[in-house]
């Protein structure tokens, strides 16, 4: 060991260097730090420590150094370097960060890495490092749309209500149907998955037919009870009601919660509605169909089984759809709503102050 250099292991300190040499997590410069140290005082010499963790006289030296003075902390710690390049200025940040807030000066609806480079002067990556500290994406873009409904927080706090604490004895289901479902035939073959490459998919692609799905997503246990049809009248409507009828226990009150869609409030559903007392009808707000836990449900239809899917008829189409009902209901979740009506109200009162002051 170099002169000047005097080293103390206590016995929690032998513990973390055996701990950071054992543990298969550690990074390997903190493994061979550790045994240089723990070599060193098992009375190793410097060439033979050297020669057990692979490094020259001068890195030994130095970490022996740093344990002496800040210990086994010393050995998981780097110390910084200064940067070769120096900082941008805060002038060209301001500058960037305006720019971004604003409309590009070409024919585009939005800001790109490259050209805001381009038009400040700097590199495409330190663009992309101010926009990541700013919080800023525009190449993002969310949709959104502010309810009109008159009645907006009366109906939201009745569903929201419906979600939070269900009534007891009672059923919640979420009713709507999915429309337009396309069995899609691609034109060739895909190329599976291997190593380097994704699957692959033809662009372009042969219809074979549409078919609506009704669902009512029993919000206490996640089940969901489905069926295929080939339109998305209030006949078909009432037909999907028999069936909710027929597979709900009959000595249960059931709520349904759905949109404002016109077949909902068809003439003929209302009869029906009024035949049926133990149902009730919650409906949505206007353009509020995130309100509707379905909807949610049928995001995961269409990520998980749809989107990909390969259906050469709506036969093998409703079949498909109809196994992936069944997968679900063999093990499902009960739907969980978080949000209160109180924080919605809030959200939706700040979003139309904002448009009131941009517009």
């Amino acid at each position: 060991m170099r002169k000047g250099i005097s080293i103390t292991v206590t016995p929690a300190d032998r513990v973390r260097l055996q701990s950071i040499i054992r543990d298969r997590n550690s990074p390997q410069k903190h493994v061979w730090r550790a045994r240089i140290i723990v070599l060193t005082v098992d009375g190793e010499g410097t060439t033979a420590v050297m020669r057990a963790v692979g490094k020259g006289k001068t890195v030994v030296w130095r970490w022996q150094e740093r344990f002496m003075h800040e210990g086994v902390e010393g050995l998981t710690r780097d110390k910084t370097r200064p940067s070769r390049i120096p900082p941008l200025p805060p002038e060209t940040v301001d500058r960037v960060v305006a720019l971004t807030n604003q409309a590009p000066p070409h024919a585009a609806t939005h800001w790109t890495a490259s050209v805001m480079a381009k038009a400040v002067g700097i590199s495409p990556s330190s663009v992309r490092r101010i926009w990541k500290r700013h919080g800023l994406q525009p190449h993002r873009v969310r949709a959104f749309k502010l309810s009109n409904d008159p009645k907006f927080a009366e109906k939201l706090k009745d569903v929201v209500g419906l979600y939070v604490d269900p009534p007891a004895h009672a059923v919640v289901l979420s009713i709507d149907e999915k429309s337009q479902i396309q069995a899609l035939d691609r034109t060739q073959p895909g190329l599976p998955m291997k190593k380097g490459r994704c699957a692959t998919m033809t662009h372009d692609y042969k219809r074979n037919g549409t078919t609506t799905l009704f669902a009512a997503l029993d919000i206490l246990d996640g089940k969901v009870i489905g069926r295929c049809m080939q339109r998305h009248r209030h006949q078909e409507f009432i037909r999907f009601l028999n069936a909710v009828e027929h597979e709900v226990p009959a000595d249960k009150a059931v709520h349904v919660v759905l949109d404002n869609y016109a077949t909902h409030k068809h003439p003929k559903v209302t009869a029906w509605l009024k035949r049926h007392q133990r149902f009730t009808f919650h409906f949505t707000p206007t353009s509020c169909s995130w309100a509707n836990a379905v909807e949610g449900w049928f995001a995961k239809l269409t990520r998980q089984r749809l989107k990909r899917g390969v259906f050469t008829s709506i036969v093998e189409l409703q079949t498909a759809i109809n196994r992936f009902i069944a997968d679900a209901n063999g093990k499902p979740k009960p739907f969980v709503w978080t949000k209160s009506s109180d924080a919605i109200l809030a959200a939706v009162q700040r979003g139309r102050q904002a448009l009131e002051a941009i517009h």
